[in-house]
């Protein structure tokens, strides 16, 4: 299986949190892969702009180096729209941000890595996990 983090998960490790890393070295140990969408790395980096944080910052580079930043595709793009569309028309709109990133774990069968769980549950093709429930 291959986990693509969230902005919040990934948030969880550069502050150290015990129980979330736990869950990776868990799912690393269990043969599964790890990557980042380049979306969060975008958000994550757009926040260290705004608030300068240099142990945080060398965590983030950290975890760059040891997993992939995933991009968008063509593919993942046009799910994207088609995902926007359809939150328009039904009043429950999502996220940009969040739309892209559902996008690329959907067109790349990747498996959420999330505690947002409220907007994606709107969307069935998505599979997710909360690595913050027990």
């Amino acid at each position: 299986m291959i986990y693509a983090l969230d902005t919040n998960t990934v948030s969880y490790f550069i502050q150290n949190n015990v129980s979330a890393i736990a869950k990776l070295r868990d799912a690393l140990a269990a043969g599964n892969k790890i990557v980042i969408p380049s979306v969060v790395y975008y958000e994550i980096r757009h926040g260290f702009m705004h608030k300068p944080t240099p142990r945080k910052e060398r965590a983030f580079s950290n975890m760059c180096s040891l997993y992939p930043i995933k991009e968008m595709s063509i593919e993942a793009w046009e799910c994207a729209a088609g995902i926007y569309g359809v939150s328009r028309k039904t009043g429950k709109t999502i996220e940009d941000t969040d739309i892209l990133i559902v996008a690329l774990c959907i067109i790349n069968n990747y498996t959420l890595v999330t505690n947002n769980t409220k907007h994606f549950t709107r969307i069935p093709e998505l599979q997710f996990v909360d690595w913050t429930q027990s």
